[in-house]
């Protein structure tokens, strides 16, 4: 039997967490269910999209996803079933899915449902249909689009790549949207500094590991989704420095060439 992950909005002790595994279990006894993430910052479906993005493709084929974060249809939006890259998504068309997928999904259904049902009956019926062995047209009307979110991306221009903190990890890390990619298609070769929120914190290295500086130094490192991320090695740098989503990291050319210790 596939595995069913929940991505919610919802606290520990939240009373939905029983309701949503209870249904489940009701319908399909024996099932697996993973608690993929919670807590998220209510209505933040930038913040869900990304936890789900990097971590969905860890499970095995076929796992269906439930994503409870801002999950009331409002204004006419349409409870989705998502499949892509062989895996199964439910939840809200609020344009959530855009950003986890960022491509075209394989399929999209807009699941049918009663009136007088809620999310949690709707998405838990659902996910019983599909480990049932029910087809996504089975379970609702084929629609050709989904709600658009444009994804916050770094821009690049001559020797400059301006981005942001997109995410916060349970440490104060903060993990900016600069890839690697993007990191060497402007800077491999050259000198550079990146600079985080203001001129007083910035750094012109890159390291492979925290350790690589002292305790209670800045730094900047690939993270293993090859994300840009500014930490303190042994401290939380969000609290310390008041990081947060949005601020701005910039890395410029200092016109040099580069120190063969700065190349990680």
């Amino acid at each position: 039997m596939v595995p069913v992950t929940l991505t919610t909005e919802w606290k520990p002790d939240d009373i939905y967490h029983g309701i949503i595994k209870g249904k489940l279990l009701s319908l399909c006894p024996g099932v697996t269910i993973i608690d993929n993430a919670g807590n998220i910052p209510p209505f933040d479906i930038l913040h869900a999209s990304f936890v789900v993005r990097n971590t969905y493709l860890n499970y095995p084929k076929g796992t269906i996803h439930l994503i409870f974060v801002h999950s009331e249809a409002v204004n006419n939006q349409n409870y989705l079933l998502v499949k892509a890259r062989d895996h199964f998504f439910i939840g809200t068309d609020n344009g959530i899915f855009s950003l986890i997928l960022n491509s075209e999904p394989d399929e999209v259904i807009s699941i049918e449902y009663n009136d007088d049902s809620d999310e949690l009956d709707i998405f838990a019926k659902a996910a019983a249909d599909l480990i049932k062995g029910k087809k996504p047209g089975e379970i609702g009307k084929p629609l050709r689009n989904i709600s658009e979110r444009i994804p916050l991306r770094a821009t690049i221009e001559k020797d400059v790549i301006t981005g942001s903190i997109i995410f916060i990890d349970s440490y104060g890390n903060a993990i900016s949207n600069i890839t690697r990619e993007v990191f060497l298609r402007v800077f491999e070769g050259k000198e550079y500094r990146i600079t985080i929120q203001s001129n007083k914190n910035n750094t012109d290295r890159i390291v492979k590991k925290y350790s690589d500086v002292a305790v209670g130094d800045l730094l900047t490192r690939f993270n293993s989704l090859d994300l840009l991320e500014i930490a303190i090695n042994g401290a939380n740098v969000s609290e310390l420095l008041s990081f947060g989503t949005g601020t701005v990291v910039r890395i410029d050319n200092a016109g040099k060439k580069p120190s063969p210790d700065r190349l990680f």
